[in-house]
């Protein structure tokens, strides 16, 4: 007789009891998707991170005159999919709230438009968080492939899946959906 075998997934209360319990901790390069605990690999060499630290940086940097007072650039922390999935993107635009979400959290309701950088995470970004996006409904995903120089933009979230689909390179610049927004890629890449 053969045994049934099922995963366990965890809700985003469970995760985070576990973190104030110790089991997780701050510096784990984790997230909760579909109720998985991913575990990020580490960068390879410390420049690949760096670099990715440093596009992050120059990417809120860039945004946040261009939206403050109406807008938050929040930079990696955790938007709440759902009761089973906790990601943390590099940047999400949220309006602006008095209490900066402390009441609530951040959840995909009010996302206007979600940066993900990516060195080394491409196919993770495109073939996991991308289809969690678009079913939580968040209008607009750019992803920055350091690598080959080129920005990913998806927008128009039906059935899981984005509608379209544009490719940016070189110096061309970008404008969001959902804000008065428009960037250079070249400006974005350190």
């Amino acid at each position: 007789m053969e045994a049934d075998v099922a995963k366990r997934l965890f809700t985003i209360q469970e995760y985070h009891r576990m973190a104030e319990a110790g089991i997780l901790h701050e510096d784990d390069r984790i997230e909760l998707i579909h109720g998985e605990i991913i575990k990020m690999r580490r960068r390879a060499a410390p420049p690949t991170g760096n670099y990715h630290a440093a596009i992050v940086r120059r990417v809120s940097t860039l945004l946040i005159p261009q939206l403050a007072p109406e807008y938050l650039v929040d930079v990696q922390n955790p938007v709440r999919i759902g009761e089973h999935s906790e990601p943390e993107p590099d940047i999400s635009i949220l309006p602006f709230r008095e209490d900066y979400y402390a009441s609530t959290g951040v959840t995909s309701a009010d996302v206007l438009l979600l940066i993900e950088v990516s060195d080394s995470t491409l196919h993770y970004e495109r073939d996991k968080k991308l289809p969690l996006y678009a079913t939580a409904q968040i209008p607009e995903v750019w992803i920055i492939d350091v690598n080959k120089k080129r920005l990913y933009a998806y927008r128009q979230p039906v059935d899981g899946e984005y509608q379209e689909k544009k490719t940016i390179s070189n110096k061309r610049e970008i404008s969001a959906t959902q804000l008065s927004l428009t960037v250079k890629l070249n400006d974005m890449l350190v």
